[in-house]
């Protein structure tokens, strides 16, 4: 049995994960469309920012928000001022963290989804008339369903999955914001919690094929929908 503590570790770790992924989705999927759809200067310089959280050590990530959205920093001051947001050291911090590491693959999976989507069938529906809003999100986002499935679950999973970031950005609070990698960690330094420690890593291992498979049955269903439809 799960005791209190481990309990309470997975759910705010569900909590962290659903709202990073509900803050990252619209600007995710607005950047994988410029990325698939459109030329311009600074394409690759945009695409290699995106995808920066994947190579860089999380620790950097953590610190670079911590610089960034900290009480010192402009960004950080002003947000408190404001409207009385402090991200540093929270629970929403944790989920601001782990959707910066989590960003990259959604934008990835979405991006490949569109790419996917036959320009040919926008391209009749405005000859129809269409404007492009209404061929965005009558064709191209219902087209593009799997690969948002896929980005938002993996994100999803990247996100309980966070530690180094979140860490160096929302420290590892009890309650607040140990998620499950910070409660096997403490675990971990802990001396006689090994028993508990290797429980919340089978758990872990649990959850993320879980999500995993989820992700790929969405997936499928999407697409046997789609071709239902088609035919």
């Amino acid at each position: 049995m799960l005791t209190p503590d481990e309990w309470e570790a997975i759910l705010l770790s569900i909590k962290i994960g659903i709202s990073a992924v509900g803050w990252i989705l619209l600007p995710g999927i607005a950047i994988a469309w410029l990325l698939a759809r459109h030329e311009f200067r600074g394409k690759a310089l945009l695409d290699g920012i995106v995808h920066l959280p994947l190579v860089l050590p999380p620790v950097v990530i953590g610190y670079l928000l911590l610089v960034s959205l900290g009480r010192q920093s402009w960004l950080g001051r002003w947000l408190h001022e404001l409207f009385g947001i402090a991200l540093p050291f929270t629970w929403q911090g944790a989920a601001v963290a782990s959707g910066v590491m989590a960003f990259p693959l959604l934008v990835r999976a979405v991006r490949l989804s569109l790419e996917a989507v036959d320009p040919k069938l926008e391209a009749a529906a405005s000859t129809l008339g269409a404007g492009r809003w209404r061929i965005f999100l009558t064709i191209t986002i219902p087209l593009s369903v799997p690969g948002l499935l896929t980005g938002a679950l993996l994100a999803f999973a990247r996100a309980l999955s966070e530690f180094g970031a979140t860490i160096t950005f929302a420290s590892n609070i009890p309650g607040e914001t140990r998620n499950l990698p910070l409660a096997l960690y403490t675990l971990i330094q802990s001396p006689g919690r090994e028993a508990a420690a290797a429980r919340l890593c089978i758990l872990s291992i649990i959850i993320a094929m879980l999500t995993l498979l989820a992700s790929e049955w969405l997936a499928n269903h999407a697409r046997n929908r789609l071709r239902e439809r088609d035919t």
